[in-house]
């Protein structure tokens, strides 16, 4: 068949989980049934690739739009690459598969324009995340009924997770015989145990001290806030490594840069701020010697860092929210936290009880060599069984295969 993907991220450009997805996902879609199906990236960049049936196309704006609000700037360039897009689908298409809100209305015009089946990846959903509306401005509601509209429109949606699924249909009132769940995965060749103190050396931790790590963005969405207000209850004598850049906006920027000062003045703890996303390779490098991983999000439609850090052999100890509880096994791979949330959904009610469960969870693996060994072997063997994108990229393809029948 001839498939093609719509995402704003693709490498180089990937900053989250989606582009980590589409990445290997189309990797592995080309390589099934023997290459026999044409896999076409469309993408926002200047990528321009072939190899073999695995095709990528970078996709520029047309032009700047002199927009009221500089907050619109983001969502006027997603709009224009969104109609260059397609225009680039081949008239032949049978699926078309749209990754956020970015691609979604491209996905939308392909449909009209070649009669494919229209597939969307529930990554994250706008209604769900409000926080956004400080990085958008007013230009969140035109992303919003961007998604809305797609969902109303598509033939199928893969959801991430089974709280993704659940999620969709009561948002956007998808049928649920037209959702089908399909987990992310994780490269085992590429994440898995490679220790380097010298990546530790170069980045300022030490070696000796077991630590503690947060990997992702400084974003509400991330929770790394919690975290760092956790820090002040943790033992003293803990190591705390931050590997968080690419803030969503100046003001929680400032306030990191607050908080963790705060943190500093009020904990004897160490604590190592790396304020930049590191290459692949250093960071697992990091998961690879981490004693605990933390995954803190007060929104996270599956998780995919958790498996990355699982795959590298490290115990998680993470909110129970999202799909985080179909990754993590609580007492088996890690630790899981009640998040406790506000009505609205998105915050915690209590922020001190939060941090202070989170911190919590942490002392508790920190204080046991042994369980973190043992949760360890488990992790690793958990994403070796169940979340390798072969697996992935042929549940994809059966779930296109039922669209097309």
């Amino acid at each position: 068949m001839n498939i093609a993907i719509l995402t704003n991220e693709y490498p180089p450009n990937v900053y989250g989980g989606a582009g980590v997805h589409v990445e290997y996902l189309t990797r592995e879609l080309a390589k099934l049934n023997d290459g026999a199906h044409e896999v076409n990236v469309h993408c926002f960049g200047e990528q321009h690739a072939d190899d073999g049936n695995l095709h990528v196309r970078g996709v520029e704006p047309l032009g700047e739009i002199d927009a009221r609000d500089a907050r619109h700037d983001k969502f006027f360039d997603a709009m224009q690459r969104n109609v260059v897009m397609a225009g680039a689908v081949a008239s032949n298409a049978d699926i078309v598969h749209g990754h956020t809100w970015y691609s979604h209305l491209g996905g939308c015009l392909a449909k009209q324009l070649t009669g494919a089946q229209l597939v969307l990846s529930t990554h994250s959903l706008e209604p769900q995340r409000p926080w956004k509306e400080e990085q958008l401005g007013t230009a969140y509601h035109g992303s919003s009924w961007v998604e809305r509209t797609a969902y109303e429109n598509a033939d199928g949606v893969v959801a991430v997770s089974d709280a993704m699924g659940r999620d969709v249909q009561t948002l956007y009132d998808v049928p649920g015989e037209r959702v089908r769940t399909i987990h992310n995965g994780i490269d085992l060749d590429q994440y898995r145990p490679r220790p380097d103190e010298a990546v530790l050396e170069k980045h300022g931790v030490d070696p000796d001290v077991p630590f503690v790590l947060f990997v992702g963005r400084i974003t509400r969405q991330k929770g790394i806030l919690h975290l760092v207000n956790a820090i002040e209850h943790l033992p003293d004598d803990t190591q705390v490594v931050l590997c968080a850049g690419a803030p969503d906006t100046d003001e929680i920027a400032r306030e990191m840069d607050a908080l963790v000062e705060e943190a500093r003045a009020a904990s004897d703890a160490r604590i190592v701020w790396i304020d930049a996303m590191l290459p692949k390779d250093e960071v697992i490098t990091l998961y690879s010697h981490a004693a605990v991983f933390v995954c803190p999000s007060v929104y996270e439609p599956f998780g995919i860092i958790n498996l990355e850090a699982m795959a590298c052999g490290t115990p998680v100890v993470a909110a129970r929210v999202g799909g985080i509880p179909e990754i993590v096994v609580p007492g088996e791979t890690g630790l899981l936290v009640d998040l406790d949330q506000h009505e609205d959904g998105f915050t915690p009610r209590h922020p001190e009880r939060y941090a202070r469960a989170l911190a919590d969870g942490i002392g508790e693996l920190l204080g046991d060599p042994d369980r973190r060994q043992q949760m360890a072997r488990a992790a690793r063997t958990r994403v070796e069984k169940h979340f390798s994108w072969r697996r992935i990229a042929e549940q994809t393809l059966d779930f296109y295969e039922t669209l097309l029948r």
